[in-house]
Order: structure tokens, then sequence, then C-alpha cells
């Protein structure tokens, strides 16, 4: 794949090699890892610490930056981070009082200090943002670090903590029978202020080299020195060119889209509903294959494909079963159900500006303990199989 040809992988499989023989919390069968309430010895509540990073997301932004020298691409990236923990944790039942930290990594020889005034005054702007829609996210301050010998340019991540009622976890139970609730990642939800392409921060050291010119090469800081330079910034666009009616740049800038809001309200109102959130980053729509056993999940009406997913797949004519893998693909969030649910499930998210529909579902695996993933789409059945 040319995806793991640029330094990077959607399988990740020597991470999860990495990490196969540690605990995994208080329960196997959740996104995330859930702890005991270790403050309060409180055997109803537990609690919940994750970390992410906006990823080589960064690495555009920088591009960006240093072609426009717009400031605000930064804000952008800041929600990028703190989406990647937040609504990871939603999928496994946190929505509400949230803490969080930052770190940051800077080369200061390019990174200036209005940078990271960007990147600080974008956090509290989603906080603000979020406490607008009923959510509570609190600021706990954090870590900048220059670190120009490890870091090329700059590394924006966070940490997030939550402590929550058990009766509040949201479990993975997928069986034979439910149907896949498919929730759109793009278009402009009603707590959103402009288009969102939908890409997410999932794949783009793909996006970045297959989509943008080898003009960006100039720029020697903004990639890896090891790559092929057949990978590097092999694309025909530049930033400030239009595709559909749409900057490249601003597709591939998209901030990551928050479901806390959906999420929180699904909670209220439809929580024995749910047998399922995976939250589709790495991995694409083959993330479920980590949190199913004994199923065949079939994706046989999965939502129009955006823009921004058509474009970088056209570059090069990649293989769409790479893409599927590496790509939300235009639905970075999935729930699984009871058919007899699933309507009104589909309309609370749809109160929200967002559209979902069902997208398939779950039959019986002949191997009880192996799981397996079929995309029907672009006029063909891609296989995907649990290792």
């Amino acid at each position: 794949m040319s995806y793991e040809k640029r330094g990077v992988s959607a399988n990740k499989e020597d991470v999860h090699s990495a990490i196969a023989d540690l605990s995994k919390g208080l329960y196997n069968n959740s996104f995330c890892k859930i702890l005991p309430d270790f403050f309060t010895q409180d055997d109803d509540y537990a609690c919940m610490l994750h970390a992410d990073t906006a990823g080589s997301k960064t690495a555009l932004a920088y591009l960006y930056w240093k072609e426009t020298g717009d400031i605000t691409v930064w804000q952008g990236i800041t929600q990028d981070a703190i989406v990647m923990n937040t609504d990871d944790m939603a999928c496994s039942g946190v929505t509400d009082n949230i803490m969080l930290s930052n770190t940051i990594g800077r080369n200061k020889a390019l990174i200036p200090g209005n940078v990271v005034a960007a990147l600080i005054q974008g956090a509290t702007q989603f906080a603000d943002l979020m406490l607008a829609n009923g959510i509570k996210i609190h600021l706990a301050g954090g870590e900048t670090a220059d670190v120009g010998d490890i870091v090329r340019t700059l590394d924006v991540g966070f940490t997030a903590f939550a402590r929550l009622p058990k009766s509040d976890i949201q479990l993975i139970n997928i069986q034979p029978g439910q149907v896949v609730i498919g929730v759109e990642s793009y278009g402009q939800a009603s707590y959103e202020s402009e288009y969102n392409s939908g890409i997410g921060s999932n794949g783009l050291t793909f996006a970045r080299h297959e989509v943008l010119s080898a003009k960006y090469r100039r720029h020697t800081e903004s990639y890896a020195p090891e790559t092929d330079s057949e990978y590097v910034y092999s694309g025909s666009k530049s930033l400030s060119d239009i595709y559909e009616g749409q900057l490249v740049a601003k597709l591939l800038l998209s901030p990551t889209r928050t479901y806390l809001p959906v999420l929180k309200m699904l909670f209220q109102e439809k929580r024995a509903a749910i047998n399922g959130i995976i939250h589709n980053t790495g991995g694409g729509q083959t993330k479920v294959l980590h949190f199913a056993k004994g199923v065949n999940i079939v994706k046989n009406d999965l939502l129009e494909i955006p823009p921004v997913f058509n474009m970088i797949q056209s570059e090069n004519n990649t293989a769409y079963q790479e893409m599927f893998k590496i790509f939300n693909m235009g639905q970075r969030l999935e729930i699984y159900t009871n058919k007899e649910e699933a309507d009104s499930i589909i309309n609370i998210i749809k109160s929200f500006d967002i559209n979902a529909k069902i997208i398939g579902y779950v039959e019986e695996h002949s191997n009880k303990n192996a799981s397996s993933v079929e995309v029907h789409a672009v006029n063909d059945k891609l296989l995907y199989h649990s290792s």
C-alpha cells in the first residue's frame, strides 16, 4: 500500500502487538479503556483518561500557513486534536464534564509564539462552542516544549479526563440481526459555521502527498527525508485550486467534526437502544473489526462519498480497497442498534442537520472467533477480515 510507503499505517499492527498484553480496564467491550474511580473508591463510578493528537494534519496546516500567512488555520488543528479525544470517549458514554490538557511540541526556529497563541485560542473557542451546546469542557493548561531536535515543525496533542457513573458507560455488543446506522462526516451541522469536507484527522499523510504537487517539496521540513521522493507531493494540485466549488486547502483542512452534541442527546433519549458506537478514525470503515467477534458486518448502502475523498482517489487512481481502510469516506460514526429503533435514532441525528441512514446489517460469521466487514461501494464488494 502506498500509505505504508509514506511511513504510516492504517492497521498499526506493531502498536496493537505492543499493547496486546496490557489490561483492558474494567470492560473488554468498550471503545475506550475504562478505569476504576481511584479518587473516591466509589464502585458506582469509573474514570476515563485518553490521549491523542492532530497527527500529520499539522504538516498540512504548516504548508498552508507558510503559503498564505493565515494563522487562523491553527485553530482548526486544535479542534482536530481535541475531537480525536472527546469523540472516542463519547463512544464509551462521556459527553460532558471533560477535562483537557494540551501538549505542544514545536521547532521554535520555525514555529513562533503567535502560532502557539492561536492553538491555545482554538481550544478556548471550541470549549465555548461546546458550552453553547450544553457540554462543559474544562481547560487545564498544558505544556509547550521546544524540541526542534525531535519535531520537524509542530506536534499538537491533548489528554482528556472524565469521571462518570458506571450506569452511563456505553459498551459495544454487536450481534447478528442488528443494523448499522451511518452518520455523515461532511456538510454543515447546526453547530458548525461552515461546510465541513468530512476529512477528519486520519490519513492526512496520504492525502497531503497524493493531492499536492511537487512544488511543495521546497518545504523540506514538512515531510520525512526518509520517504522515497516518488511518494512526496506526487499530486497535481495547489492549495489555492478549486475542486467542485471548494478550495483544495479547505477540503483538506476542514476541522474534525465533533459528534458530542448529537451523542449527548442520543444518550438522553435512546441509550437503551444503542448496542455500540464506533468512531471510524484509524482504520476507516474497518475500525469495527477491533470490537466485534463472530459477526460479518455488511455495509451495503453507504452514504454518498463526499468530494474530498473523490479528489484524493482520482489523483493516482488509488484502489478503493485502500481508500476505505484509510479514510472514513464520509461516515465517521457508526451506531449499532435494532431495526425497530433505527428511525427514531436517525431522526435525532437529523435534527442537528447531519444526515444519517441505515447503511448495513450484522450477520453471523462462520467462525465465532473471527469477524469481517463487507463494504459494497463503487460497484464493487470490498472484503476485510480481522487479523
